[in-house]
């Protein structure tokens, strides 16, 4: 799911992890593999927020899923594997009109 720069930064808040900015080089690369995204990295590797919404939920919210892990320990390489889902939520606060 592509995510605004509302829900990146509250994305950011709950899970400690960083975004990779459109700009970045590997985002091309990461669409082409994965789709359309907004892509975060933590200490254990790259991930994408999947909608989990339903009818009875006031907020919007996502499923954190895992694409691939660090391979090295400096943390410069990651391999890919079969999406993950993690089982952690993110909530969204909803948007006020």
């Amino acid at each position: 799911m592509k995510l605004n720069a509302i829900q990146v930064k509250e994305t950011m808040k709950q899970l400690g992890a960083q975004v990779l900015p459109d700009g970045h080089p590997a985002v091309p690369q990461l669409n082409d593999l994965f789709g359309d995204h907004t892509f975060f990295v933590d200490e254990s590797g790259l991930k994408v927020l999947e909608p989990t919404d339903s009818s009875e939920m006031e907020s919007r919210t996502g499923e954190v899923v895992s694409l691939a892990d660090w391979s090295d320990p400096e943390l410069t390489s990651l391999r890919a594997h079969e999406p993950e889902p993690t089982g952690v939520i993110v909530v969204f606060e909803p948007i006020k009109h």
